[in-house]
């Protein structure tokens, strides 16, 4: 039988995997700590330069071209965000430039990824500090795991530090100086110093503090406190052994503190900041100001930080304060993605969750976030669309993703619809799923309800444009192929037109000026300019002809939607005659399954939704 202490069975050992627990055991003197740094500067990094190196140590761009993989790899539709956050922060906070004395505010709605920064830098710092790059040390036995570097004297460092190639700053806490005079005898070299690794569960390099009743906040949960059980046994409040170093900013020296819900905090609490972000220290106690070397992050919603930007008091920390915008995503692939990382391991075996299913609620999170305006293409799925071709026209998107339906609510719907179903669930399940919580939502303001509406409107527009096009597109049975041949069909026209327009045309029938029109229409090919586009056409065919080469509706711009769409075009009275016969003969029966086996092996549906699909497709063609 195993017992806890059997190591035989890996799967059976409690031994922590990765060490979050523990330390890398090493002990060195000062001296030799001197000598390392002289090796690897690295390792004497302030805070900010350390977490700046952790980030860009997982690269500045991932394979999918979104900045800093650090961050992207588990948040979605925060591009700008990230970006602002690293480029106007922690780069310049590593290089020592004056923004490194800023508190990082993140405001944004609930919901919006606020928190899930800064649990990735605090995680990252975890991992970080046990590898190589980020390695670590602090004098041995410090509560604040203090920088080794602090016990070279004033006089001293700037020799040092040019000799070293680092930067020195702060000076040591109460509890080393006295470790100083008292255990070493002033023999600084002798000093002992220790590899650590920062560790929220360990409260070491890490702080959290979140706001409670301001009747019962203490500053001392910040600061730290007295031990009045070992006052009397040392026989004075100023002994650094009577003094518990053990507040939020004590222990996150060295690494991060984070202010959860940060305009909540009393005023005092605001006001220890001051000092802390632009001097480097604090005050607690009997003692004098202590150095700490900490990034400072908080973060709130919008009502509070417009409500605490309105206060004339607010004004010496509003200008210490870095404002990063943390808005909800705006693309759809995004929100998409967002649900997809909260659901798929919940999911029961065998269901399936559409990708349309999923783009329908992404699209009503998406429209609640967006504000119309009664300008032309400027109306709430206008936007949409010009945001998922990467137009962010500010004129367009003002204000956008502050407001609306947060991820938390859509995920509560589709969960609430999945434990319902064993098979499937739809984009139209999903839109009305939508709607009915918002409608039976006794706390929805009645002036919003139009509002809601719209939206709704607008989202099953999309959701129908969607389902229309991969409808159609199960119809056509070679689907490439049909493209190629329109495409093939439209160049020979093009030949003639300009045969005939040089008087060439040797006696070939005329070209189809109504086939021609239609293609360069949808292209958005003004009138006027069609003869020349015409022309040119015909010289790069013409080229391609001598090289023996073929040209593709791939070649040209904006070709393959215009061919797409006349294709669709031409489908449609047939996919609305099939999809809503009567009483279909054995023909038709066969092309509508063929349409859903089509649908079915491309991914996004299965033969439930597909069938449904076809069938309101063809309903909305009969309208």
């Amino acid at each position: 039988m195993a017992t806890m202490s059997d190591a035989s069975d890996p799967s059976l050992s409690l031994r922590d995997p990765v060490g979050l627990y523990e330390d890398p055991i090493e002990v060195i003197t000062f001296a030799e700590y001197l000598e390392r740094v002289r090796q690897r500067p690295h390792i004497a990094d302030l805070a900010h330069r350390r977490i700046w190196r952790m980030i860009v140590a997982e690269g500045e761009q991932g394979p999918d071209g979104r900045p800093y993989p650090f961050f992207s790899r588990e948040l979605y539709g925060l591009d700008r965000t990230i970006q602002a956050l690293v480029d106007q922060y922690f780069r310049p906070a590593a290089m020592g430039m004056e923004v490194r004395k800023r508190i990082v505010l993140l405001v944004g709605p609930v919901s919006g990824g606020k928190s899930t920064i800064v649990t990735l830098l605090k995680r990252g710092l975890e991992r970080f500090t046990r590898t190589a790059e980020g390695e670590l040390w602090a004098i041995d036995g410090c509560p604040m795991h203090e920088e080794p570097l602090h016990l070279i004297p004033d006089a001293m460092r700037p020799a040092m530090a040019s000799r070293l190639g680092v930067v020195i700053e702060g000076d040591l806490c109460p509890w080393c100086q006295f470790q100083l005079r008292h255990s070493w005898n002033g023999q600084r070299g002798a000093v002992r110093v220790r590899r650590i690794a920062l560790s929220e569960r360990m409260r070491r390099g890490i702080g959290t503090y979140a706001p409670s009743d301001p009747k019962s906040q203490d500053i001392a949960d910040l600061t730290g406190s007295l031990d009045f059980a070992a006052i009397s046994t040392y026989g004075s409040e100023s002994d650094p052994r009577a003094f518990r170093f053990d507040g939020e900013l004590n222990i996150a020296n060295r690494g991060l503190m984070e202010f959860q819900e940060m305009l909540k905090l009393d005023e005092k609490f605001l006001y220890h900041l001051l000092a802390l972000s632009q001097e480097g220290n604090f005050k607690t106690g009997r003692y004098q100001l202590i150095s700490a070397d900490e990034v400072l992050i908080g973060h709130t919603n919008e009502a509070e930080f417009r409500a605490f930007s309105r206060n004339p008091r607010s004004e010496a920390l509003l200008s210490r304060l870095l404002v990063i915008p943390v808005p909800y995503p705006l693309e759809l692939e995004a929100e998409v993605r967002v649900y997809r990382k909260l659901l798929a391991p919940h999911l029961p075996p065998q269901f399936h969750l559409g990708e349309r299913a999923l783009e329908a609620a992404a699209a009503v999170a998406v429209l609640s976030r967006l504000s119309p305006d009664p300008r032309p293409g400027h109306d709430r799925l206008s936007q949409l669309e010009a945001v998922q071709q990467g137009d962010y026209d500010p004129e367009r998107t003002r204000g956008a993703g502050f407001s609306g339906l947060d991820p938390r609510y859509i995920v509560n719907r589709l969960s609430a619809e999945i434990a319902a179903r064993t098979d499937c669930l739809d984009g139209l399940d999903v839109l009305d799923s939508l709607w009915r919580g918002i409608a039976e939502n006794p706390f929805v303001d009645p002036k919003q309800v139009d509002t809601w509406k719209e939206v709704m409107a607008e989202a099953k527009t999309f959701l129908d444009r969607r389902l229309e096009h991969d409808v159609l597109k199960s119809f056509a049975r070679h689907w490439q192929q049909h493209l190629e041949d329109l495409y093939q069909n439209y160049v020979d026209h093009v030949i003639r037109w300009v045969l005939a327009a040089r008087g060439e045309s040797g006696g070939q029938p005329p070209a189809d000026e109504r086939l021609l029109g239609s293609v360069e229409a949808r292209m958005g090919i003004p009138e006027a300019q069609r003869p020349e586009f015409r022309e040119e056409l015909f010289v790069r065919w013409h080229q391609a002809r001598e090289r023996r080469l073929s040209l593709s509706y791939l070649d040209h711009p904006g070709m393959r939607a215009a061919l797409e769409q006349k294709l669709f075009d031409d489908l449609r009275d047939a996919v609305k005659i099939t999809a809503q016969t009567a009483y279909p003969d054995p023909a038709t029966l066969a092309d509508i399954e063929r349409a859903v086996a089509a649908m079915t092996a491309e991914g996004p549906y299965c033969p439930k939704c597909a069938a449904r699909a076809v069938s309101h497709i063809g309903e909305l063609l009969n309208r």
